[in-house]
């Protein structure tokens, strides 16, 4: 049996990615839309209502106005923006987020699909959260370094072609990034993470972290105690593996690129001597686990297939 797959803004960079991890697929077909067709509104709708399913590389208005288009009730649909992503009736698309996000995703026609940021997070705080090992109202501080793929085309282009671009940035200074408000829901937290991102000289990768200071938690919680939560959550995962204690400790540095070209996602838990700090790290690909093989992976799931096909 083979689906028919539409992705509206396959030229993007999350587009691109995506219709190359599923090219060469005996199971999916494709629609696709060239020239001016892709911006011809009877075009894009009676491709969107045309698909067994659909991905959405848009602009967080022009997904609204898609999903808008769409009267076949058989559809499903992978938005790839942030429009949808505290939506009600839609799922949140982060299979290993809780033990059943995955069989949600599976009976659901309305994906999200999380932000790179985001997933690095949640994969780190949600299972502390759900251990009350990190209280729900506890003020949380996520700092972050993404590879410059991750602001589109426009800052691909001005790192790549343009002169004089910055070895790293820090962005987001409003506090008001909209990747906050699905990072403080789906982490089980009760009030706005504080959010401190960066660009920096690479394409694509990235880390996200969180200090904590564990003496000041309720219960000091030990790194063996943050440790052993985050392993039995992904107990199981195929894409989300927690590095050993060991491994950890040897490290001395840790590279947002290693894992590029992959939908997996590596959780470190770092902590002093004395137990008192921790920092809690994710490595991820922005491009893979946080966007293009997040979707593939969400695609699967809807489908009724093995999730991990055309990603290992």
């Amino acid at each position: 049996m083979t689906h028919t797959i539409f992705i509206d803004g396959e030229a993007g960079t999350t587009g691109l990615e995506i219709r190359q991890r599923l090219e060469g697929r005996a199971d999916l077909t494709f629609i696709s839309l060239t020239g001016d067709r892709r911006k011809d509104p009877a075009a894009r709708a009676e491709a969107l209502n045309a698909a067994d399913a659909v991905i959405l590389c848009l602009p967080d208005d022009a997904a609204r106005d898609a999903v808008a288009m769409i009267e076949n009730p058989d559809v499903r649909v992978i938005d790839a923006s942030t429009a949808f992503r505290v939506a009600t009736g839609w799922t949140y698309g982060f299979p290993e987020m809780d033990a059943v996000q995955r069989g949600e995703i599976i009976g659901s026609r309305r994906v999200s699909n999380p932000g790179c940021y985001p997933t690095g997070f949640i994969g780190l705080i949600r299972p502390l959260v759900k251990a009350a090992l990190v209280p729900a109202d506890w003020p949380v501080t996520v700092n972050a370094v993404s590879g410059y793929s991750g602001g589109g085309k426009s800052m691909i282009a001005e790192f790549e072609q343009g002169e004089g671009a910055p070895a790293f940035r820090a962005y987001g200074l409003t506090l008001r990034h909209k990747h906050v408000p699905e990072m403080t829901r789906h982490s089980g937290l009760h009030h706005d993470v504080l959010f401190a991102p960066a660009v920096g000289t690479y394409r694509q990768g990235m880390l996200v972290e969180v200090p904590l200071q564990l003496a000041a938690l309720p219960e000091t919680p030990s790194i063996d105690r943050l440790h052993g939560a985050l392993v039995e959550a992904y107990d199981g995962a195929r894409f989300v593996e927690v590095a050993g204690l060991d491994e950890t400790e040897a490290m001395t540095g840790l590279d947002p690129e290693g894992l590029n070209g992959t939908n997996r996602m590596r959780l470190h838990v770092f902590g002093d001597r004395d137990g008192s700090q921790a920092r809690l790290v994710a490595l991820l690909d922005n491009l893979g686990k946080g966007a293009s093989g997040a979707a593939v992976q969400n695609l699967n799931l809807m489908l009724g297939l093995d999730e991990a096909t055309g990603l290992v």
